[in-house]
């Protein structure tokens, strides 16, 4: 059976499959009550964008993107990758694809001006998806820690 590959935005019933998803990502494992609480406020907020890709019936993947109106951007809307997570044993099937363009279809009836991903060093893969994407590495990011 040849994998049929669904992309949707995700709801509240999605919150155990992106669990597990975002705990693989960072591998830790969150709090589970912490992140319910975030990802019902998240997922709720009309300026987030949270999709879920589903191949065969399965969660496989999903990635979440926050926009904001920025000053520095001239007042206009602006997003941002916050996650996005394939598991491994589907990956190379053009499932991050996929969530990407249906991010970028949703973010143009938005009329978000553009898209910015932020991106661990140490994942030069994600690296190199991302300029396949046609995003531009324009920006250094500093973090400063507290506490």
């Amino acid at each position: 059976m040849k994998n049929r590959l669904n992309i949707k935005i995700a709801n509240d019933d999605d919150f155990n499959s992106i669990y597990n998803f975002v705990n693989e990502l960072e591998q830790t494992v969150f709090n589970v009550e912490d992140l319910k609480r975030a990802f019902e406020s998240n997922v709720n907020n009309p300026d987030h964008i949270y999709l879920i890709a589903e191949m065969n019936d399965e969660s496989v993947g999903y990635l979440s993107c926050h926009s904001q109106l920025l000053l520095h951007h001239g007042g206009q809307k602006i997003a941002e990758i916050q996650e996005m997570y394939v598991n491994p044993e589907s990956r190379k099937n053009g499932i991050g694809k996929g969530l990407v363009d249906e991010l970028k279809r949703i973010a143009k009836l938005k009329e978000i001006e553009q898209l910015e991903v932020t991106s661990n060093n140490k994942r030069g893969d994600t690296h190199r998806f991302y300029e396949r994407e046609k995003f531009v590495q324009s920006h250094k990011k500093f973090t400063y820690r507290i506490g």
